[in-house]
């Protein structure tokens, strides 16, 4: 089930956006690029400051109805109300020849939000060739300009067999990121913190091998995963260990880009899955966000919103109201 939702968002989350809402940059210079510890993790100086103490709380919601800025920022605001808490980090998809920063995004600022961009791939040989630099280019300088930081994950779960096709080869995927990062550095897109993202099953399943698509620590500033329980409800501490047995040799913070009960599961498995990340996040202080996953959809069908599922409303809320949670984002992207 996790393996399809990937490849659904880019038909279910990008649809067209109407005018920006009135977020407007600051003016003031974006500060020098140094390294920014935190518990002895730190990025390579770009993007967000890494909380200092607990983690973000963020995510994704599929609006009900049309999608546009505004639906988006109104479904983030009922999630978090629904569940007790506040959604510090929105989650945002953009297929790769979108243009973003979006209005979306520029939303998710004017609600105090730190927004976390899915971009999707396309042939890693392709970008490595240099023909899609000028579009490259172009999201290195606008996201420059939004003067703010984001978190940005690209080609996310690159590990995925049914994605063979497009990323080729862990050494294409990483010849192919290198590329990317090498533009923005010229750009100057320092306020973009990149944030790699396999999916957990590439540390779990034999056969798979998702370290082997790491670029290195020079070129990430967050460590991501993305972990469900399937069908089978995989436990969520089991799958994280195959996953922070690596993380755990790097100095960054890591980020739960995607996770979510998407099975109905028995009595109580929802909520016991949800108690479950709600503890190992607390025993792991390398995880400094997480983001949950909250979308019906038909095909394939499943559903991890809470809509339908006291047990797991109740689990999440546990989850939500902790204050370990309560971090707010950035100041940058605070409203004045």
């Amino acid at each position: 089930m996790a393996v399809l939702l990937g490849s659904t968002l880019t038909l279910t989350a990008c649809q067209g956006d109407p005018a920006p809402p009135s977020f407007v940059p600051p003016t003031t210079a974006a500060p020098a690029v140094t390294p920014r510890p935190a518990g002895g993790l730190a990025t390579t100086g770009w993007g967000p400051d890494i909380p200092d103490k607990g983690a973000w709380l963020g995510a994704w919601v599929r609006p009900d109805g049309p999608e546009n800025p505004a639906s988006r920022v109104a479904a983030l605001t009922a999630f978090g109300e629904q569940t007790g808490g506040k959604v510090a980090v929105g989650h945002m998809f953009h297929d790769w020849a979108k243009n973003f920063p979006s209005p979306t995004e520029r939303a998710y600022l004017e609600a105090g939000m730190l927004p976390l961009v899915s971009w999707s791939g396309t042939d890693t040989r392709s970008i490595t060739s240099g023909v899609y630099d000028q579009l490259i280019r172009r999201r290195a300088e606008e996201i420059k300009q939004l003067n703010v930081p984001i978190l940005l994950r690209w080609r996310w779960e690159m590990d995925r067999p049914n994605l063979a096709a497009s990323v080729r080869s862990p050494e294409d995927y990483v010849a192919a990121w290198k590329h990317i990062r090498a533009i923005f550095v010229e750009v100057g897109t320092t306020n973009a913190g990149f944030v790699w993202c396999p999916h957990v099953l590439g540390f779990v399943e034999p056969g798979r091998n998702a370290a082997a698509y790491y670029p290195g620590d020079d070129q990430v500033d967050w460590l991501c995963t993305d972990v469900y329980p399937g069908p089978d409800f995989d436990g969520f501490a089991p799958q994280m260990d195959a996953f922070m047995a690596f993380a755990s040799k790097h100095p960054r913070p890591v980020l739960i880009g995607e996770f979510g009960v998407t099975t109905a599961g028995k009595p109580g498995q929802r909520g016991g899955w949800l108690r479950e990340a709600h503890e190992y996040v607390k025993r792991h202080p390398q995880i400094k966000a997480v983001v949950y996953f909250a979308q019906k959809n038909e095909k394939p069908k499943y559903d991890s919103t809470f809509d339908d599922d006291p047990e797991g409303l109740a689990a999440y809320r546990e989850f939500a109201t902790d204050p370990y949670f309560a971090v707010p984002p950035p100041e940058a992207v605070q409203p004045n």
